[in-house]
């Protein structure tokens, strides 16, 4: 089944409200095509709540391991570098040997790593079956998308799909924190690894039998490719997570982001060059595409404050235990869902263009509304407002994004194209936050949290209306002139 549909509602054409419906005869095989596509969201959302699942753990991870500051951030960025590092060589691997075969691979390796992890001893082995689960994840993750896509019986299950991986997407994290603070409230912090693995194992077992496998597509593997584009991502990631701690303008970060651009450039000049790239060119040839990875990349960096300043806030200043922390952030996950129920309707009506300004342009207000929390303000006076407001909004952005990245993607390369999402979600995700926590750090005082704060969410607020001001000019703006104006005004 091809992803070149998708590009049908995401280029702006004009649909009825009828195409969005739901249609009078359901296809012979809507039950199993409906139970793979749960099985796929599953799986996508125990890969991304797992970045968060263990933050409101950290300070009982610390006193049972006795893990030092320095180690402890690298119970979080084990996984994130491993993911984001490793999300391209993923989906080619995808594309050569099968998705379901390279999902259920990766599946296995982080079941089996999350319960090492959930029995560690030692902080070195947490860190480690932390970094094996990011390979397990960074070897799925891609054929997530394009198993959800070749699911999916017809055009309307295919948007609603998207939906609901865009709400699983954004929505996992503030999950993670809110399964993450239960689980270690009544019982302990391995419990938030140990979850996985009941969760893998039965994804694991009904993977066949709901789900098809994809065409193998033959030729050689790019080995050149493979370790340029494996390198340049693991370089670029780890120079950035370790920018807050060593500085900008460190040996640490100057050197990894030379040697992250430098190998990038080493992938661009040999996948022009080999018969069977490993990322195709033409995937960036896309006016359209470059601009809604971008906007994907600014989206998630500007979240991330949600996640590291929020946090901070509602434990350090209004006393929240961890599972109190985790429910403070259930507003945004149900804004989240509530609006994946209809941006597949709205993304037929409207087209992606003002489904993402409206949604980037509410992050940003909720940004700026967090920045403006003072010392006295409870819960529902400094952050229950804003974190409706964000959950509405980035549920109105991710799923016209992804659709955008995927239209018009030949089945054959589907695989890279979701790894080339994805790993612009793990990079934007790194960026971000070594911005804001940059930023953050810049103005705070030892054991105050405001000072500080104020300039970090107003940051992320300035990488929302950054993705905004990308979507019209290089979304919106080829559109605009090569379309009739009775098109155009539906973009």
């Amino acid at each position: 089944m091809s992803t070149e549909t998708l590009s049908t509602p995401v280029a702006g054409s004009v649909t009825s409200p009828a195409a969005t419906d739901l249609p009078s005869e359901l296809p012979d095989n809507a039950a199993r095509a409906a139970a793979g596509i749960a099985i796929v969201l599953v799986a996508q959302l125990m890969l991304i709540l797992d970045a968060t699942v263990v933050n409101v753990a950290l300070p009982h991870i610390a006193t049972d391991l006795s893990i030092g500051p320095a180690s402890l951030s690298w119970v979080l960025n084990a996984y994130t570098l491993a993911f984001g590092g490793l999300l391209l060589l993923g989906g080619r691997l995808g594309d050569v040997f099968g998705r379901r075969r390279l999902f259920e691979a990766g599946l296995a390796i982080f079941t089996v790593a999350s319960l090492i992890g959930g029995l560690a001893q030692s902080s070195d082995m947490l860190v480690l079956s932390r970094a094996a689960q990011g390979v397990g994840a960074a070897l799925a993750a891609p054929g997530v998308l394009a198993l959800l896509t070749t699911s999916a019986p017809d055009e309307t299950a295919r948007n609603r799909a998207l939906a609901l991986f865009g709400a699983v997407s954004s929505g996992g994290m503030s999950i993670g924190l809110l399964l993450g603070g239960f689980l270690t409230d009544v019982g302990s912090w391995r419990w938030t690894l140990i979850i996985n693995v009941p969760i893998g194992l039965a994804v694991l077992v009904l993977t066949r039998r709901f789900l098809d496998e994809t065409a193998r597509r033959p030729g050689r593997f790019d080995l050149v490719g493979a370790a340029s584009a494996t390198l340049g991502a693991v370089a670029i990631v780890w120079s950035l997570i370790g920018a807050p701690e060593h500085g900008w303008g460190s040996a640490h970060t100057v050197v990894g982001l030379a040697v992250g651009v430098a190998s990038l450039a080493v992938l661009a000049v040999t996948e022009r060059r080999v018969a069977h790239p490993m990322l195709r060119p033409e995937l960036l040839r896309s006016r359209r595409r470059v601009g809604a990875l971008a906007v994907m990349a600014l989206v998630v960096g500007g979240q991330l404050s949600m996640f590291f300043l929020a946090v901070q806030y509602i434990e350090g200043e209004l006393g929240f235990g961890p599972m109190a922390t985790g429910l403070a952030f259930l507003p945004m996950t149900l804004g989240i869902f509530s609006m994946s129920r209809v941006s597949p309707r709205l993304l037929g009506r409207l087209g992606a263009t003002p489904m993402i300004v409206a949604g980037t342009l509410g992050l940003a207000v909720s940004f700026a509304w967090l920045s403006t929390v003072g010392a006295d303000d409870g819960y529902f006076a400094g952050v229950f407002g804003p974190m409706v407001l964000n959950g509405l909004a980035a549920g109105l952005v991710f799923m016209p994004i992804t659709a955008t990245v995927l239209a018009g993607v030949d089945p054959a390369h589907a695989g890279s194209a979701s790894g080339l999402l994805q790993t612009f979600q793990q990079l934007g995700g790194a960026i971000g936050l070594a911005v804001v926590v940059s930023v953050y750090a810049a103005g705070s005082v030892p054991g105050e949290f405001l000072p500080g704060a104020r300039e970090a969410f107003l940051t992320s607020g300035v990488f929302a209306l950054l993705a905004l001001l990308a979507t019209v000019a290089l979304i919106r703006r080829r559109r605009a002139r090569s379309l009739p104006p009775a098109v155009w005004r539906t973009l």
